[in-house]
């Protein structure tokens, strides 16, 4: 695994213009349900991504198997998977789809919630599902692009 990313944008010009030339990934995995679900945007977001990068779209429950099967192919272990929120990261680590680092890079604000990085606000919600990927081993990288400094929390 490359990189595993929560950013409510999904694909957007930061992970296509930084992320990917920074993590050499050849492989795009958004877990997202709603947009496993709706072929129209993934042809919309897919028409961002280059054509050197194969994108996929899956429900979060079956992020861990579709990992596994792309990752028995060979030259395809370049894989930078995108979450949209803390809860779904937490999601499809409870239902096998294992990872040490979780980068949390953007999370808009809104009421009820703290920034915690000029990119990430947090909702009490999401620092304890935050907090209990932690106790389960997961280092939290708090990055916007690759090459702002490391902020470790928690």
């Amino acid at each position: 695994m490359t990189l595993v990313r929560i950013d409510n944008r999904l694909i957007h010009g930061q992970i296509i213009e930084t992320w990917l030339p920074y993590t050499g990934a050849k492989n795009v995995i958004v877990a997202n349900d709603e947009l496993a679900n709706d072929v129209l945007q993934q042809e919309i977001m897919s028409l961002a991504i280059p054509q050197t990068v194969t994108s996929f779209f899956v429900n979060v429950e079956g992020l861990a198997d579709e990992v596994k099967q792309l990752s028995s192919y060979k030259d395809t272990t370049e894989i930078l998977v995108l979450f949209s929120n803390c809860s779904d990261a937490k999601r499809a680590f409870d239902s096998g789809f294992g990872f040490e680092v979780l980068n949390i890079g953007n999370v808009h604000y809104s009421p009820g919630k703290k920034q915690v990085s000029p990119s990430v606000a947090l909702s009490d919600e999401d620092e304890s599902c935050l907090r209990q990927l932690f106790r389960k081993g997961v280092e939290l990288d708090f990055r916007c692009v690759p090459n702002d400094p490391v902020q470790v929390r928690f």
